[in-house]
């Protein structure tokens, strides 16, 4: 009598049937996929004894269920990586999940993708714009304003100061003089055209002029020495006015005596001016 071939689980004889060996058992397909087939982790359903089962890491999967969990693609024979929850991915589509997201459309940046960095952010070229009129920055200029930017020109007109003189904006450089804005080239000597920024210059009714063009044209002559009365500009800066007349402080004195006579009293006589004591001994 011929020695019984049966199935380990279910005792059904497995003579001129389909078996499958496991661990030095034998059991028919039923109980192989309910006692000892893998469980595919993706679908969670047996890996029966006709399917192809692929294994990483403890993990099972039916051929057909081993795809990339973005783009579905099948990954036997591919290149893959295992991510979180046991998903796993293609190598582009680790490759574009790992790649920075652009601020702007918040769309992954890919390698060979034309982008803006600034401060640890990113941006896809043509999504780098300026906050004003939205127009396309690149890899141009702009000027950072909190989480806003913007291209030169809207800059220039929402942010740069005005020119008290020509009232366009103020770029770059520029100077101040009693608190308004000025261009470096707008702001000259009215008679010359010089500019004045670093250099002496006073104002006269609202006109600027530098020391020579103020002695030239502006500046009152000193009825003493007629030379002009500089105030502000060396020595003589206090003047003396007597009918319609102006001296340096130093060149009002006695015609008489020479004495000094800033400050002090004196005497016209014909035309000159006297200490009070001189006139007497005329």
């Amino acid at each position: 009598m011929s020695e019984r071939f049966d199935c380990h689980y279910c005792r059904d004889p497995l003579q001129g049937k389909k078996y499958v060996q496991k661990e030095g058992r034998h059991c028919c397909v039923k109980c192989f996929e309910k006692f000892c087939a893998n469980t595919c982790i993706e679908c969670k359903k047996p890996i029966g004894a006709d399917s192809k089962e692929l294994h990483f890491k403890n993990r099972y999967w039916h051929d057909n269920c081993f795809r990339c969990f973005k783009c579905y693609t099948s990954l036997v024979n591919e290149p893959f990586m295992l991510r979180e929850n046991n998903k796993v991915w293609c190598s582009n589509c680790t490759a574009t999940e790992d790649a920075p997201r652009c601020k702007g459309c918040f769309k992954h940046i890919i390698a060979g993708d034309q982008n803006v960095e600034y401060k640890k952010m990113v941006w896809h070229k043509d999504c780098f714009t300026c906050s004003q009129c939205k127009q396309v920055i690149g890899s141009g200029s702009f000027f950072p304003k909190g989480d806003d930017f913007y291209c030169v020109s809207c800059h220039e007109h929402k942010f740069a100061k005005t020119c008290a003189k020509c009232k366009n904006p103020i770029t770059s450089g520029g100077l101040t003089y009693q608190e308004q804005p000025w261009h470096s080239e707008c702001f000259i000597c009215s008679n010359c055209k010089k500019q004045l920024g670093g250099k002496r210059f006073t104002a006269v009714e609202d006109q600027f002029y530098c020391v020579e063009c103020y002695k030239e044209c502006v500046a009152k002559k000193c009825a003493g020495c007629k030379n002009p009365i500089t105030a502000g500009f060396g020595r003589g800066t206090s003047v003396v006015n007597y009918e319609d007349e102006s001296w340096h402080d130093y060149c009002f004195k006695c015609t008489k005596c020479a004495r000094g006579l800033a400050n002090k009293r004196f005497v016209c006589h014909n035309g000159k001016i006297y200490c009070a004591e001189c006139p007497k001994r005329l």
